[in-house]
């Protein structure tokens, strides 16, 4: 069985609901996988780069989990990224440690699909280009994405949204560890 390596971008988990639930479920759905909050280990604290490091070199598939802010990855998870796949490590003539190694996006949207997927294509292949770049860069490979619409923090309090966004985690998860099964 492949090692999947979960790293949790959310800035504000006390204020996700959908996030945690599918953290939640994608626990219970593969009990190996390592999950990593980056908001409980670095909001405020230096990034244990040789931590982080060792984490990724012992993974096989690692998986972003987020929310889409402002049509890109949280600040958190970017800062990670930088400080984490330094040159030698995860790029340049020795930096080989993530090659080989299968890259998810798995995000949430808090507005619905159509604003995003229209007339003029899938949006996301567009606002995940970057990341997806990274991928190729490091020589990892791009597994695909999954994500989730019209799951806003500001609809948590609403009745009966509750139980409408559970099912939304538990469909993702299933697309997700589909997706991870295949890899």
């Amino acid at each position: 069985m492949s090692k999947v390596l979960v790293i949790s971008g959310h800035t504000d988990p006390k204020d996700s609901v959908v996030n945690n639930e599918i953290l939640e479920r994608l626990s219970v759905a593969l009990p190996e996988v390592e999950i990593v909050r980056l908001a409980d280990l670095y909001t405020h604290k230096p990034i244990d780069v040789a931590r982080e490091q060792q984490r990724l070199v012992e993974a096989d598939i690692v998986v972003f989990q987020f929310p889409l802010f402002w049509f890109s990855i949280p600040s958190l998870l970017q800062r990670w990224i930088e400080e984490v796949w330094l040159h030698g490590f995860s790029h340049g003539s020795t930096g080989t440690a993530l090659k080989g190694k299968k890259l998810i996006l798995s995000f949430t949207v808090g507005a619905p699909e159509e604003v995003y997927i229209n007339a003029n294509g899938n949006a996301f292949d567009k606002l995940m280009f970057a990341q997806m770049f990274a991928a190729g860069f490091t020589g990892m490979e791009f597994a695909g994405m999954v994500h989730t619409c019209s799951v806003s923090y500001a609809m948590r309090n609403e009745p009966g949204q509750a139980e409408v966004f559970k099912a939304k985690a538990d469909d993702h998860v299933q697309r997700l560890t589909a997706l991870i099964a295949t890899l």
